[in-house]
C-alpha cells in the first residue's frame, strides 16, 4: 500500500487523504492535546503528510506547530519538511467592511508563529459576505504576501464558481477550492467540478465522512435528532435531513457496507474512495483527533471500486432529495438552519456564540 498524492501546482505535492483539524478545535468534544500532538507522527510516517487547519480553528495551528517543532528537533529538518500544512484566512464578519492590509498581514504572521514555519504552504481565503468590504483587495494582500515568501500557494474555501470568477478575472492564480463533498452531499456536481477543471482549480473535499456519520458506528442506529453538543455532528445531521429521511440514510450505509464487505474494507473507506474518484478531486480531508482509526483510513489506498460497486451506490444516490443548489449555498444564508450553527467572529472572539439550529 502506498499513499496517493496530487500536485496542486508544480512542486506543491499533497497526500490525497489530508488529516483534518476542525475536530481538534473547540465545540467538538473533549480533546487531549498531548495525545493529539503525539499521534500526528503516526500519520506522517504512514504517508499522510498533509494537515488541514485554519486561523479560526481555536488552538489547532498551535498544536500542529508544536508537533512540527518537536519533529524537527527529534528527527531533523528533512523529516519535518515532509509535512504540508494548509490553513485558512477567515476575517471576522464584523470586520469585513473596514479590514486593513496590515491586519491581514498580522493574521498571516500569527499563523506563521503558531505553526512555527517560515512560509505557509497553502492559504485558503474566505470572506463571509462578498457584499461587504472589498474581498478582491483582501486577496490582493495575500498575493503580496506570496511575493514576500510568506505564502506558497493560494486557494479559496466554501465558494462556488460564481464567487470565484471575479478573482480569476482580476488575475489571481487560485490553485484549489475547499468544498463539502461526500456521498451525502454532491453539490460540487452542480457545475462546480466541471468549471474547476476548465480553470485548473483542484477540489479539496471536507465532510467526506460527514463528521463520522458515514461509519459503521451509525449503521442500524435510530434517528438521534439534534441532541448533540458537537457542532460537527449538528452540521452533518442537517445534511442528512437534506439527503432524505433517516431511513434513506440507513439504506445508504447498508449499501456502503455491502460494497465494503465485497472488498474487505470499512464502509468509511468506500465513502472516501467514492469521493476521491470524482472529477477534479485532488484530496479528501478526513477529520481525526487521534490515530486509532488510521488503519481504516489507509484502506482507501488498497480499494478500487468497480462497475458493480458504483451501480450499488448509484441505486441509492438516485433517490436522494438533496442537498440541492450550489456549493455552500445552504450555509451562506445566515438565517437558515445551516447558517445559524456557524461562528462568524472567531479571529477576535474565540468564544463567539452560535445562533441555534431550531426553525
Amino acid at each position: 500500500m502506498s499513499v496517493e498524492t496530487s500536485d496542486l501546482r508544480p512542486g506543491h505535492r499533497i497526500s490525497r487523504v489530508i488529516k483534518g483539524g476542525w475536530q481538534l478545535a473547540g465545540d467538538h468534544g473533549p480533546v487531549d492535546p498531548a495525545a493529539a500532538i503525539r499521534d500526528m507522527e503516526a500519520f506522517v510516517d504512514a504517508g499522510i503528510t498533509t494537515f488541514d487547519c485554519a486561523d479560526i480553528y481555536v488552538g489547532v495551528e498551535e498544536m500542529i506547530g508544536t508537533f512540527i517543532a518537536d519533529l524537527r528537533q527529534r528527527r531533523g529538518t528533512t523529516v519535518a519538511n515532509r509535512i504540508c500544512v494548509q490553513t485558512k484566512l477567515v476575517p471576522d464578519l464584523t470586520r469585513l467592511s473596514d479590514l486593513r492590509a496590515h491586519e491581514v498581514e498580522a493574521i498571516i504572521d500569527r499563523s506563521l508563529r503558531r505553526l512555527q514555519v517560515e512560509s505557509l504552504d497553502l492559504v485558503q481565503f474566505f470572506w463571509w459576505d462578498l457584499s461587504l468590504g472589498n474581498a478582491v483587495a483582501g486577496l490582493d494582500i495575500l498575493k503580496s504576501l506570496q511575493a514576500k515568501g510568506k505564502i506558497r500557494t493560494l486557494g479559496i474555501t466554501n465558494w462556488d464558481r460564481q464567487q470565484i470568477q471575479p478573482f480569476l478575472d482580476a488575475g489571481y492564480d487560485i490553485a484549489s477550492a475547499q468544498v463539502q463533498y461526500s456521498v451525502l452531499d454532491r453539490r460540487p456536481e452542480n457545475g462546480m467540478s466541471e468549471w474547476s477543471a476548465s480553470h485548473d482549480i483542484q477540489l479539496l473535499c471536507y465532510g467526506t465522512l460527514a463528521g463520522g456519520f458515514l461509519t459503521e458506528n451509525w449503521l442500524g442506529q435510530p434517528d438521534p435528532g439534534f441532541d448533540f453538543e458537537n457542532r460537527s455532528l449538528i452540521k452533518y445531521r442537517l445534511i442528512i435531513d437534506e439527503f432524505g429521511p433517516w431511513d434513506r440514510f440507513q439504506t445508504l450505509l447498508r449499501a456502503l457496507k455491502f460494497v465494503g464487505d465485497r472488498h474487505n474494507v470499512s464502509l468509511s473507506a468506500v465513502a472516501t474512495r467514492w469521493v476521491l474518484d470524482q472529477n477534479q478531486v485532488a484530496a479528501c480531508i478526513v477529520g481525526a483527533r487521534y490515530a486509532r482509526h488510521l488503519p481504516q483510513t489507509l484502506q482507501v489506498f488498497d480499494l478500487a471500486l468497480d462497475d458493480a460497486d458504483h451501480a450499488t451506490l448509484s441505486a441509492v444516490l438516485s433517490q436522494a432529495e438533496g442537498p440541492n443548489g450550489d456549493v455552500y449555498g445552504l450555509e451562506r444564508d445566515r438565517t437558515s438552519r445551516h447558517g445559524r450553527i456557524m461562528k462568524y467572529n472567531l479571529n477576535t472572539k474565540p468564544d463567539d456564540k452560535v445562533l441555534g439550529t431550531d426553525g
